[in-house]
């Protein structure tokens, strides 16, 4: 069984920060590349950092400076460090664990974690 679950969300006042973690278990994690996602009220989800199984990273220009992925394959964790946080980082934030298998990309979830920055 298939299981990611986060941690580290809360409330913070704008310019602080938080660290966000999500485990793993049920899957080879070091196989797999990490996304972190999240969404506000009344948005789409979207794609805040990625990393690669290789750890290559990628960051959407809004996180880009202030928000940093990283991998513990050893503890099955992936990381996300939000610096400079802003009140429109509020949203829940999922973990996304993904692989492609033949032509099938297969995707895992978390339940997602909340954050909230105030002004």
């Amino acid at each position: 069984q298939v299981q990611l679950v986060e941690s580290g969300g809360g409330l913070v006042q704008a310019g602080g920060s938080l660290r966000l973690s999500c485990v793993a278990s049920g899957i080879i994690f070091s196989s797999f590349a990490m996304d972190w996602y999240r969404q506000a009220p009344g948005k789409e989800r979207e794609l805040v950092a990625g990393i690669t199984s290789g750890g290559s990273t990628n960051y959407p220009e809004s996180v880009k400076g202030r928000f940093t992925i990283s991998r513990d394959n050893a503890k099955n964790t992936v990381y996300l460090q939000m610096n400079n946080l802003r009140p429109e980082d509020t949203a829940v934030y999922y973990c996304n664990a993904r692989k492609l298998v033949y032509i099938k990309e297969i995707n895992y979830w978390g339940q997602g974690t909340q954050v909230t920055v105030s002004s």
